[in-house]
Parts: structure tokens; C-alpha cells; sequence
């Protein structure tokens, strides 16, 4: 072949580039020429490049020519080649045969490799903690001790908690199937089937956590049974991946029969019952071999949380009685269909189960270590601890004990405060008798003025019998005592201007004077601070009462506090404000759960603070103005070291011309108005008479500089299943109970033992505040006795009958549908407490179980709702089992699994 034939063809264009076709003989490729398609298949599948620096090398070459260059290549016309391929690493990343981004993508082999590494990984560490890990000591991991507390002396008062609880062990045997198949249909299904723990029920109660769902524990009845017995019940990782592996380990090496019997043996029941059998003494006074189905279920709901599933109530304001009790039932309920819908039981059985109803446990039983007070005084302490969020402990973690307590109860002040109420009564109360005599109730606590320390409280006869905690929460309504706040309105706030808004500026509004003067007459027409009558729905006018239609005439302030006069404080807390009156009872130290609706009578004291807060709240204007938070626990130490120490807090409530001029108007009380009888006290006193509609509730509360006092009494049956206040009248021999008797007797017998040895000291003399303003009907003509300075004993002369409770209004409408500002009312016109209905039934305590602080009454004045504590008039007058109330209820305290 000529030597011109085989020069690639010139000329312009593609085809011009492209090689001359092939004549079907396969030539000698010249040297330096790349291979031909046909000479380079070898090469092809050694995986060399094909075409050379300067043929075209086929179609897949002449692409690559015209690209840029082929591998090794020259640069092409219109690209960069690709550099040459570099020796593969062992782990190819970031990965060399990708551009940009792409090379920091794993591909799906480098992924699958490295999940298999970890979990080869993590099997091998699994193995490694397995085999470090061991089971501890059950016996001593279990062991359970005794809290010690502590008088606020530091003498041992008490020792009760963890070691008095029964944790009698039985076999499995004496624990009846029924109850087996609930716990185990209710709280790990697949028990017999899994290996100790269930990684889908952690991944379903993590997935409904994130979701926003129900909290749930994804827990295996081994790991509960772990937790119980060789663990503590603390939320940390730590110890939480302590019981996966112990967990893991048991199920390994422990018979099913035996974690299940291990668990239902160590599990905490509520009402300090650790382990099936002191279950079901505690519940149902019978051993566990005894129980029924039905009880089972239900025992098997409180492993859910004891404190929101006892019907007896726990504690805070999410665990009363009656959301208890339901919450209760519905997951009896649930349990028997769960054991329906696992195979444990048919449908007969469970709705013959269900066709007789809840099995509803017996009351709570109390230690005998805790009889008298000092179940009460216990009681309180764990209380206040375990609502304390800064404590970090746990109501279960007290009851497991090994606690020193040391609370703020004063050994001496507590023994006179029993002794005060228990000569009362042994002198005055006889039911033999006198059949009205029956179901007398005292309560009464004492404050030690600017420290807030509860220093005494008297909650019943005997805690080991009288459940309700009468010191605390029990709504009692107090009637009279609520004036001074009244009186702390008008001072601080002022009377607001009548030809403006209702809304007004302190610039506004007129400071009262104590020798500011109204209208003290009996009926006279309640009006609006701009003068306008208040009506009632069908625009009839308000009449209040005074206590024994009594007509005072005009008089100054300080008068109608020694008297105790009804109209001229209802007028009064109307021309500053209810809101204001609400303002001022909160800033002194009650809590608004507690208080009624702000109605009219709102003044009159339709509310329900207990007499924790009263004492409380009274000496914050002992300590002219300054209040302190109320406590009942120095300190808790554990193992030799503090884990708690509540921050005392004091917070400036009133200034002290105001909280002065209080105490001075008190003062007056005591000395020459309904509060005399503690002028036998020989030392300078105030406080406050208040006797309540229908003669249902009577109460004192005073205070020196050194001791706030407050002494209530009341009828009420706590061992009838709904009950209710029942009225006073022929009490102890006497026409009616006022505060002015036996509770003054018991405060002055009181104080007077409790501040023997005691220097006398006086209140500050206070400085003149405010104006002398007159109410309606009242004018600048001469007023009786009105004094230009505050003065210590005033010298108005009492009148022979005290008048120190609310009386009825006057009301011409007869119908019982009510104005909301008069709800609710009755057919006779009214009631003695300025219109307030009598308390209404209290439902739902049972003997020994526990009032609840807000067991739902209905209403009550002006439509207070009395069960919940916002209603303040209501409330099963319960406390201590039950919703702790004002003075200890608070956040829910839940107890649920993990």
C-alpha cells in the first residue's frame, strides 16, 4: 500500500477528523499510531486506555479526543483530562474517583461496613460490662431504715418511716393467679417471652414521649423488679444502664417464677406498703392469698403510681380524693380488659367484675409510733419536703427512711397547745350530755412572726384515729378574722373616687384613716364605691345585716373592728375594691386557693384559709409588714450530709404605718371590744373574733411580737361518708359558739403557757396614716369618740353581746335563682354570713381515709366553687391523707415508673 494512502485524510469539519472506512483487511498499525478497534481489544480487557496521542483509537477515543484527551492524553481543544488514576487507599474516603461534594458521600458499602463495626463493637462492649457487672445482694440492697425526727431543739421527737412498713416476703404460691395475670397483662405482656428487657417497648415509650404523648416507663416487670430490689429509684443514666444490664443478667440466670414473685414482693403499693402482702393488708385488711380478682386489678393500678391511684388521695393538687377514686376506676377497668384481651380472663368473668363495681379499699391506717400529734407534726414535715421542688426528695424516698429530719415544732409550745384544747373540752364538751356536743372539731396552729417557722399546730384528737389534719386546710370558712385585710386595703390602697372609673390610680383613690367614719346601723343598703345601690337580678336593693340586728349608728372603723359590725366593712370593701381586699389577704401571707369569689361579702369572710395561714398572715402585721414564708423542716441530712435546707423568704407586704395601725386597731379588740377574754393573757395582744353563718365555725386568732396564734373550732362528722358543717347552737351549754368563747379560752390558756419565761415586749407604735373619709349615709357631723392619733387602748366600752360574726342581708327576693353577686341565696332572705349559704354537703370522705381539701361541695357564696380550693368555701374538711390543701398541696406529685 502506498505510503500516502495510510495519511489520515485533511481536510475541514468532523468528517474530516474522522479515520477513512475500514477496507476489511486488518493493516500493520505504523509505529507511534494508536491500535486499531480491532488490535486494541486486548488491551481493552487488560483494562488499558485504547487510542493513542494521536489516532482516534475507535469511536470510544475519538470521543474522548474530542472531549479533551483520553486517559494520559494530551489537553484537548475544548477540556482537561482527567489526571492519571492514583493507587487505591485501603479506605477510599474521602473517595478519590468522585469530584466536589460527591467525594464526602460514603457509598453504600463503606455505610454498610460501618454499621456492622459498630454493632460488632457494641456486642463486644455489651459482653465486657455483662461480664464486669454483678448481681448485688438482694437482702442488703432492700434493707430499708427508719427516718428520725427531730424537735426544733434538736431532741428526738419521733422515729417512724422505712423500717415500720411491713415487707413481709410470701412465695408466689400465695399470690392468686388473678392477681399475677393483672400485673403482668397491665405492665409487661410479653414477661414470660422476653430476656429481662424489651428494646420495642423502650423505642414505643421513647417514640410517645416525642410525640408529645403519655409518659410511659418501656420498663420489663425484671427491670421494675432490678430497680426495687438492688437499686435506688434515681433517673440517671448511671443507673439506668446499671439495670439494663443487671436486667439482662437476671433473666439470664433467675427463673421467670422467680423475678415475678422477686417483684410483687418489692414493689411499693402506696400508704408505705412494700410488696404484695402489706398490700393488701393496707388496702383491704387481708393477705394477699385472700385477694379477689377485682382487688387485684386494682392493686395492680397502683404500681402505676401510688400516689395519683390511692381513692385515699396523695399528695398536691392533681392526687384528691375524687380524682384519685376516678382515676382509679378507669384503670381497674383497664386492667380486666387488658387480662380479657391477653387471654387471662374471660368476658363473663370481667363483666361480672365489673357489674358489681370498685373495689373500694378501706382507710388508711396509722402507725401507732404516730398517735397524738405526731402524726400530724410527721406528716407535715414529709409533706413539706417532698412538695419543695429544691428538696429532691421524693414522698417514696422518705417512706424507704434513712432520714434525720429536723422540723421547726417546738416541743413545749406543742404539749400546751394539746394541753390548752384538751382542758376546753374536758370542761365544756360532754356528749353524754348533750347529743349537739358530738363531732366538736379544734384546730389551731402557731407562727413565729418574720421567720415564718411553724412552731406548734393542733390537728386533732389523735391522728391514729381523727385523719383530717385540723391546722391545716379544711373549709372552715373564717368569717370576722378576714376584716383586718379589709382595713389593710383601705389604708395601703385607698377608697377610689366616685365620679371616676372603677379602675383608678393610687393618685386617684383616698388612703382611710382608722377614724374614717360610716354608717354602723343594721339593714342599711349596700352600695357601689360610686354610690349606686346594689341590686339584686331583679333590681331589689342589698340589705346587710348586722350580727343581732344590731344599730350601731355612725361610727369610726376602729369602732366597728372592736365590735366587730358588719355594715360598715361590707361598705367599706366595696368603696376600695374587692379586688383590692384580695390583693392585700394574698400579699399578707393566704394563698388563692384558699379564697372565695370576690362578691360583696367577699369582706365578711366567706373565704377558707387554714389556721396555718391565718397565724401566718397575722404576723406579718406583727412584724409591721414584713411576711415570711411559712415552714415546718430545718433541715434533712442523710449519710452525715445535708441534702436539704429550705431559703427562708421574707418579702415586704405592707409598710409599717399600715401593718401598725392594724395591729393598734387589734389592739382595741382585745382590750375593750369581742376579744377580751385574752386580755387575761397579761401581756400586749391583738387579734381578731370571727363567728360564721349559722353558728357552723368560730375562731380567734391573735398575736404578741413573739407568737401569731390562730385556735378554730367546728362541727363535722369525719367518720360519715358524705358530710357536711353542721351548726353550733347549744354547744357546751352555750346559745351559740362565737370566737369570742371557747376558741379566745383556748388561744389565752395557750399563749399564756407558751410565752412563760418570755420578756414582755410591745407593738410599735404606729404612725398616723391616711384621711377621715365617710362612707355612705355618714357625714363630717360629730362622730362617737373618734381619736386624731392612733392609741394603744382605746376607750370605747364594748356592748354586752359581741356582735363578731357576719350577718344575713336583708335580701326581699325569696326565689333561690340568684345574681351572680348573690349566689347562691334561700327563700328566708339570706344568711347570717352576709348572704352566704351554709356549706353545702361536703362529699366523699370516709372514715379514715383522708379528706381531700377540694372535695367539689357545689357553691358557695357568690358562686364559689367549694370542691376545688380555688372555691375556698368548699372542700371535704380533710387534709391529711388526702389533697394536703392550702398549706402543702401544690404541683402534682406523680410517683409513675420511670
Amino acid at each position: 500500500m502506498s505510503e500516502h494512502r495510510r495519511k489520515p485524510p485533511q481536510g475541514r469539519g468532523r468528517r474530516a477528523a474522522q479515520p477513512p472506512p475500514s477496507s476489511g483487511r486488518r493493516a500493520a498499525a505504523p509505529r507511534g499510531a494508536s491500535p486499531s478497534s480491532a488490535g486494541s481489544r486486548a488491551e481493552a480487557r487488560r483494562g488499558l486506555p485504547q487510542g493513542g496521542a494521536g489516532g482516534a483509537g475507535g469511536a470510544g477515543g475519538a470521543r474522548r479526543a474530542r472531549a479533551g484527551g483520553g486517559y494520559g492524553g494530551p489537553r484537548g481543544p475544548r477540556g482537561r483530562g482527567r489526571p492519571a488514576p492514583q493507587r487505591k487507599r485501603w479506605f477510599d474516603y474521602p473517595r478519590s474517583d468522585k469530584d466536589g461534594l460527591r467525594r464526602f458521600v460514603p457509598s453504600w458499602k463503606q455505610v454498610v461496613g460501618i454499621c456492622f463495626g459498630f454493632f460488632a463493637l457494641l456486642i463486644g462492649l455489651t459482653g465486657i460490662a455483662l461480664a464486669m457487672v454483678d448481681v448485688p445482694d438482694p437482702n442488703a440492697a432492700a434493707k430499708q431504715q427508719k427516718n428520725v425526727y427531730y424537735w426544733a431543739n434538736g431532741k428526738q421527737m419521733v422515729v417512724a418511716g422505712g423500717g415500720e412498713h411491713n415487707r413481709q416476703i410470701v412465695p408466689l404460691s400465695q399470690i392468686p393467679q388473678s392477681m399475677q395475670h393483672a400485673v403482668i397483662s397491665a405492665e409487661n405482656e410479653s414477661f414470660y417471652e422476653d430476656s429481662g428487657v424489651d428494646p420495642m417497648g423502650i423505642a414505643r415509650a421513647v417514640g410517645k414521649m416525642a410525640l408529645g404523648g403519655e409518659t410511659q416507663s418501656g420498663s420489663t416487670i425484671t427491670q421494675q423488679y432490678v430497680k426495687n430490689t438492688y437499686l435506688d429509684q434515681s433517673q440517671t443514666l448511671t443507673r439506668k444502664a446499671k439495670e439494663l444490664f443487671i436486667s439482662i443478667k437476671v433473666g439470664a440466670t433467675e427463673e421467670k417464677p422467680d423475678i415475678l414473685a422477686g417483684y410483687l414482693n418489692t414493689a411499693y403499693y402506696g400508704r408505705g406498703a412494700y410488696g404484695i402482702q402489706a398490700a393488701a393488708q393496707a388496702y383491704f385488711r387481708k393477705d394477699s392469698s385472700d385477694l379477689t380478682a377485682s382487688e387485684g386489678a386494682f392493686l395492680a393500678a397502683t404500681l402505676n403510681g401510688p400516689n395519683l391511684y390511692d381513692p385515699a388521695g396523695g399528695v398536691g393538687s392533681s392526687a384528691t380524693r375524687e380524682k384519685n377514686t376516678a382515676r382509679a376506676k378507669n384503670r381497674w377497668a383497664w386492667t380486666l380488659k387488658r387480662e380479657v384481651e391477653t387471654g387471662k380472663m374471660a368476658d363473663a368473668t370481667r363483666d361480672k367484675i365489673i357489674k358489681k363495681g370498685f373495689p373500694h379499699p378501706k382507710p388508711p391506717a396509722k402507725s401507732t409510733e404516730l398517735k397524738g400529734q405526731k402524726g400530724y407534726l410527721v406528716e407535715m414535715a414529709n409533706n413539706y419536703i417532698a412538695n419543695d421542688p429544691k428538696s429532691g426528695i421524693s414522698k417514696r424516698q422518705l417512706e424507704q427512711g434513712g432520714y434525720r429530719i429536723y422540723t421547726t415544732f417546738s416541743q413545749k409550745k406543742t404539749s400546751e397547745l394539746k394541753k390548752a384544747v384538751e382542758e376546753v373540752k374536758k370542761k365544756n364538751i360532754d356528749p353524754k350530755k348533750r347529743d349537739v356536743d358530738n363531732h366538736v372539731q379544734f384546730g389551731g396552729a402557731s407562727v413565729k412572726p418574720g421567720d415564718g417557722a411553724i412552731e406548734a399546730v393542733y390537728g386533732g384528737e389523735d391522728a391514729t384515729k381523727h385523719f383530717t389534719n385540723n391546722a391545716d386546710y379544711t373549709g372552715v370558712q373564717v368569717g370576722s378574722t378576714f376584716k383586718p385585710f379589709v382595713m389593710a386595703a383601705a389604708m395601703r390602697d385607698g377608697v377610689r373616687n366616685p365620679s371616676l372609673g372603677p379602675t383608678q390610680t393610687t393618685e386617684q383613690r383616698k388612703q382611710v384613716s382608722p377614724k374614717s367614719v360610716y354608717n354602723g346601723n343594721n339593714k342599711v343598703k349596700l352600695r357601689d364605691y360610686n354610690g349606686k345601690v346594689w341590686t339584686d337580678k331583679d333590681g331589689k336593693e342589698w340589705h346587710q345585716k348586722n350580727d343581732g340586728n344590731e344599730n350601731k349608728g355612725m361610727i369610726d372603723l376602729r369602732t366597728a373592728m372592736q365590735f366587730s359590725t358588719n355594715t360598715p366593712f361590707i361598705q367599706l370593701g366595696m368603696d376600695v375594691g374587692t379586688d383590692k381586699v384580695r390583693e392585700a389577704a394574698l400579699d399578707a401571707g393566704l394563698t388563692k386557693d384558699s379564697l372565695a369569689r370576690t362578691t360583696p361579702t367577699f369582706s365578711l369572710g366567706t373565704s377558707a384559709p387554714s389556721a396555718i395561714r391565718m397565724a401566718n398572715a397575722y404576723a406579718t402585721f406583727a412584724k409591721s409588714g414584713v411576711r415570711a414564708d411559712p415552714y415546718s423542716v430545718k433541715k434533712v441530712v442523710r449519710k452525715g450530709s445535708v441534702e436539704f435546707r429550705p431559703e427562708k423568704k421574707e418579702h415586704p407586704a405592707f409598710n409599717p404605718a399600715v401593718a401598725d395601725n392594724i395591729t393598734n386597731m387589734l389592739e382595741t379588740v382585745v382590750q375593750k371590744g369581742t376579744g377580751t377574754t385574752a386580755k387575761a393573757l397579761g401581756r400586749p395582744a391583738a387579734g381578731k373574733t370571727g363567728t360564721t353563718d349559722d353558728n357552723k365555725s368560730a375562731w380567734f386568732t391573735g398575736y404578741t411580737p413573739q407568737l401569731s396564734t390562730s385556735i378554730g373550732m367546728w362541727r363535722v362528722n369525719d367518720s360519715a361518708k358524705t358530710q357536711k358543717f353542721l351548726k353550733m347552737y347549744g354547744v357546751g351549754g352555750q346559745k351559740s359558739i362565737h370566737g369570742a368563747s371557747f376558741p379566745a379560752e383556748i388561744w389565752t390558756k395557750y399563749m399564756r403557757g407558751a410565752l412563760a419565761g418570755q420578756p414582755v415586749k410591745s407593738f410599735p407604735v404606729p404612725s398616723p396614716i391616711g384621711e377621715k373619709v365617710f362612707g355612705d349615709g355618714a357625714s363630717p357631723s360629730p362622730t362617737p369618740t373618734p381619736t386624731e392619733t392612733p392609741e394603744e387602748t382605746p376607750s370605747e366600752k364594748p356592748s354586752d353581746k359581741p356582735s363578731d360574726k357576719p350577718s344575713k342581708p336583708e335580701k326581699p327576693d325569696p326565689s333561690d335563682d340568684c345574681p351572680p353577686h348573690e349566689q347562691p341565696c334561700e327563700p328566708d332572705g339570706g344568711q347570717d354570713n352576709g348572704g352566704q349559704e351554709p356549706p353545702p354537703v361536703i362529699g366523699g370522705h370516709d372514715q379514715g381515709g383522708a379528706a381531700d381539701g377540694g372535695a367539689d361541695q357545689g357553691q358557695v357564696d357568690g358562686g364559689a366553687n367549694g370542691g376545688d380550693p380555688g372555691g375556698a368555701n368548699g372542700g371535704d374538711p380533710g387534709g391529711a391523707n388526702g389533697d394536703p390543701g392550702d398549706w402543702f398541696g401544690g404541683p402534682s406529685a406523680q410517683s409513675r415508673r420511670d
